[in-house]
Order: structure tokens, then C-alpha cells, then sequence
């Protein structure tokens, strides 16, 4: 009988420690820290890759990784891909970002609590066992007599237990986490538009950028001709020196703003590059160019989609809805908490003194319905309902100021549009008046009429109408992201329709 009743004991604590053992493996051989070596080391060796990591030995305050020899997790543009323009950019942003991995991990991570919501509400199994042994020295007042022995008990408990009343907590904490999931489903979309805005402006910013190296290659080109023109007609004495230095100065100007220029393109080509998971230093063509794309919505359109479609503005509404919830778990222990159990309990004892009462086997069966209140605790769960409360109040306050934001937001990019495209025309005709007042003056100042200071006044007034036509075209096509960024439209090429 003995075998009978310990065997049970023994498979279970076995299983238990083959259970545990299992858990634990895994801990120590896919650490997070394994992870991310796995993921970025540097090897072209997919079965290297594949390959689990080693745990290692123990060691007092390990060494922090050398971050300097992680490689970029995605790969260089390949020979057929040698051209990206700003709808093919940001798609790979969005693809490849970690800022949209982290909002999709958690995303997965609120599935997964959703999941873990929804099992609290069904009842849990419980196992339980002991083993008992005891030294027995009996002395016995009706004789001299005494005895020795040994009791051995041994017990297993199966245990089925069923939440009935928990104040609404275990349900309010499920909804809670359906609400924490449509959030975090939100909070991808919200990611993946922020991440698109950030593109579209940084490559807009090198389109500028390359405009202004072209306004400034011509510029440096006209003064190093008016250069030459001044030098010659000095050599045969036509002009006094003055002129040759004016124009050598006004060179070194252009040249300036050249290099400037240059340096603006190299800066956003490395951000574009880490925005789409490229190593900085490689050299990735981004083709396109500013151009005036018609926008027909009007500022009440504009309005209504924003409201209805800004992510951020769900995940705000989610949240005060989640708030709410806490409100309702903080509240649940005034409630009594109301539970049913179902026990099968097999036990035995076993002792060296001869006698029925000490050695005997049993098995119970148990139902218990339980009730318990917590009628008094200095106000605690009070005051952490009032708690919870005053939180639900300031998260729709936040929610109130977002929308605000949002209107101003969309407004203030819509009137950006009305403006930038107001200087587009302007400055149209400002770039056709100094063409011809550049040429002009270059033709007064080769018949000698006119003074080397008109041509260099002209070349600067061209300059400068080249600079506001391209600074108003990036401004217009700038306040086009911004404006679908702000009514929650994924606008990839800025077009309308």
C-alpha cells in the first residue's frame, strides 16, 4: 500500500523537476543579449546564424557588448535596386524600421496579455503534496513499559478553484486588455505615420539640398566667367583692379555657399539612410525632384478626416477608456470575493507502533464554497478608487488637448499650403525678372556701358530668386506631408486622390 500511495508523489515531483528543467534551458540559452548577437553579428554564414548560442560560464560583472562592431540589420541596395524615390523610401522605412518592429512587438506583447486576461477568468488546477516522517518514543503510565517507532504520512492534493465574485475585477481586467490591444494596434498605425512624415520631409530636404548645390554650381560658374571677363579687360586696362577683386571676393562667396550646399545633401542622404536601415556610409541614389502637386481639400475636410482618422487621437480614446477600467479593478475590494474549490485529497500513514488507529489510507472528496469581505481597511481601496478616478479626469483632459492640437495642426499646415503657393508664383516671376536683368547687365558690361558692380548685384539678385523659388517649392511640398501627417492619411507619393 505504501507503493501505491507514494508512487503518485514521486511521478509528480519528477515531472515537476523535468518541467523546470525544461524552463530553464531556454533561459540560459536564448538571453536577449544571445539574441541581438545572433541578429547582428557580422558573418555571412547563415548556418552560423542559425546556430544556437553556447550559454557561458558564469562570471562576476560581465563585460558590456562592443556596440561598435554591431552591423546594420538590413542589407545595401542590390544592383537591380539602384534608384529609390520617396514612395520606394518609405515603404523600406516602414518595413525595416526598428521604431516600427518596437511598436509591433508590442502589439504582439498586448496579444498575448489579452490572452493571459481572458484565462484568469476560468479556473485553475492546483496540485499540492507532502511527505511526513516522524521519531515515536512512547511511555506508557499503566506499565514500566515504552516504545520506539517511526510514522510516516503522505499526502496529494488535487485542486480545481473557480473565481465566482471578484467585485468585477477579473472581467474589468480583460477589458481592459482588449482595450490595451486595440491601442497598441493604434499605436503601429500612429508609428508607421509618424515614420512616414519623418521620411518624406528629410527626403524633401535633400531634393532642396540639391537645388540649392545646383543654384550655387551655376552662381559659381557666372562669377568664375565674370572672373575672367574682369581680368582680361584689366590686362588691357578697360577697368581698374577694383573690379578684379570685387568679383575674386564675390567667387569666394559662391564658393562658400557651395560647399555648404554640398555638405546639406550629404547630411540628409545619412539620414535618409538611417531612417531606411542603411549603413551611413553607403551610397544610396534617391531620385526626385520639387515639383507644385494641386491640393483640393478644404480646411472642414480637412478637419473631419483628422478626427476620424489620427491614430493618436484612438490611442487617446483608448486610453481613457482603459483608465476607466482601472477605476473599476481599484473598486473591486469593497466587493465580497466569492470562490468554489473541488478537492480530491489521497493520504496515508504508516507508524511503527502497532495500531489501527495510527495506520490507515484515505481519500476525500471536497467541495467548498467560500466568501470573503474586506469590510474595513482605513480607506485604502477608497482613497485608490478616488485615485483612480482623478487619473480617468486628467487622461480625458489629455484627450481634450490633442484634439485641440490637432486642429491647430491641421490648420496651421493648411495655411502653409495657401502660402507657399502664393510664393511659388511670386517667385516665378522674381526668377524670370533677374534672368534678364543678369543678361542684361552682363551685355552692358561687355560694351562697357555698364560697371562690374551692376553684374554682380544682378548675379546676386539671381541667385537669390533661384534660392526663393526652390526654398518656396520644398515649403509647399513640406506643408503637403505635414498636412496629411496631420489628417492621418498614408499619402506615400504626396499626390492627390
Amino acid at each position: 500500500m505504501k507503493k501505491k500511495i507514494a508512487s503518485p508523489l514521486i511521478v509528480l515531483l519528477a515531472a515537476a523537476a523535468i518541467i523546470a528543467g525544461a524552463q530553464a534551458a531556454p533561459a540560459q540559452e536564448k538571453t536577449p543579449m544571445d539574441f541581438a548577437a545572433r541578429k547582428y553579428a557580422r558573418t555571412t554564414d547563415k548556418t552560423a546564424q542559425d546556430k544556437p548560442v553556447e550559454p557561458e560560464p558564469a562570471k562576476p560583472l560581465p563585460p558590456m557588448p562592443d556596440l561598435s562592431d554591431i552591423s546594420e540589420p538590413h542589407p545595401a541596395p542590390t544592383a537591380d535596386q539602384t534608384a529609390l524615390d520617396m514612395e520606394q523610401s518609405a515603404h523600406r522605412a516602414i518595413e525595416t524600421n526598428p521604431q516600427i518592429q518596437s511598436a509591433k512587438a508590442a502589439l504582439r506583447g498586448a496579444i498575448e496579455g489579452k490572452k493571459s486576461a481572458l484565462g484568469a477568468l476560468g479556473p485553475s488546477g492546483n496540485v499540492s503534496g507532502s511527505w511526513q516522517t516522524q521519531s515515536l518514543n512512547t511511555a506508557y503510565k499503566s506499565s514500566l513499559n515504552s516504545s520506539i517507532g517511526a510514522a510516516n504520512s503522505w499526502m496529494l492534493d488535487l485542486n480545481v478553484h473557480q473565481n465566482l465574485f471578484v467585485g468585477f475585477r477579473l472581467l474589468s481586467t480583460y477589458q481592459k486588455a482588449a482595450l490595451a490591444k486595440d491601442s497598441a494596434e493604434a499605436g503601429v498605425a500612429a508609428a508607421e505615420l509618424s515614420l512616414l512624415n519623418a521620411v518624406q520631409l528629410s527626403f524633401l530636404s535633400l531634393l532642396k539640398a540639391r537645388s540649392d548645390v545646383k543654384n550655387a554650381e551655376d552662381s559659381v560658374a557666372n562669377l568664375t566667367s565674370q572672373l575672367t571677363m574682369s581680368r582680361a579687360f584689366y590686362e588691357v586696362g578697360l577697368v581698374p583692379r577694383l573690379d578684379v577683386l570685387q568679383n575674386e571676393t564675390a567667387l569666394a562667396n559662391g564658393q562658400q555657399t557651395l560647399i555648404a550646399a554640398r555638405n546639406s545633401v550629404l547630411t540628409q542622404e545619412a539620414q535618409l539612410n538611417s531612417y531606411l536601415s542603411y549603413p551611413l556610409e553607403q551610397q544610396v541614389n534617391y531620385v526626385g525632384e520639387l515639383s507644385y502637386l494641386p491640393f483640393a481639400m478644404n480646411l472642414e475636410q480637412c478637419l473631419d478626416q483628422a478626427y476620424k482618422n489620427r491614430p493618436d487621437l484612438y490611442v487617446a480614446v483608448k486610453s481613457v477608456e482603459i483608465a476607466a477600467k482601472d477605476a473599476k479593478i481599484a473598486i473591486s475590494g469593497m466587493y465580497p470575493q466569492v470562490a468554489a474549490d473541488l478537492d480530491y485529497i489521497t493520504s496515508t500513514n504508516r507508524s511503527g507502533i502497532s495500531s489501527d488507529n495510527l495506520n490507515y489510507d484515505q481519500q476525500v472528496w471536497q467541495a467548498k464554497l467560500s466568501m470573503k469581505w474586506t469590510a474595513w481597511d482605513w480607506g485604502s481601496t477608497y482613497f485608490g478608487y478616488a485615485q483612480a478616478v482623478e487619473n480617468v479626469k486628467k487622461m480625458y483632459a489629455d484627450m481634450v488637448t490633442l484634439r485641440l492640437n490637432i486642429g491647430f495642426q491641421v490648420k496651421s499646415s493648411f495655411l502653409n499650403i495657401l502660402n507657399a503657393a502664393k510664393q511659388i508664383r511670386v517667385a516665378k516671376t522674381g526668377l524670370d525678372s533677374a534672368r534678364e536683368n543678369y543678361r542684361m547687365a552682363v551685355a552692358r558690361y561687355k560694351a562697357q556701358i555698364g560697371t562690374s558692380l551692376d553684374v554682380l548685384t544682378a548675379q546676386s539678385q539671381l541667385t537669390q530668386a533661384e534660392s526663393n523659388l526652390t526654398q518656396a517649392m520644398a515649403e509647399y511640398q513640406t506643408a503637403l506631408a505635414n498636412l496629411y501627417a496631420a489628417i492621418g492619411a498614408k499619402n506615400y507619393t504626396l499626390t492627390p486622390g
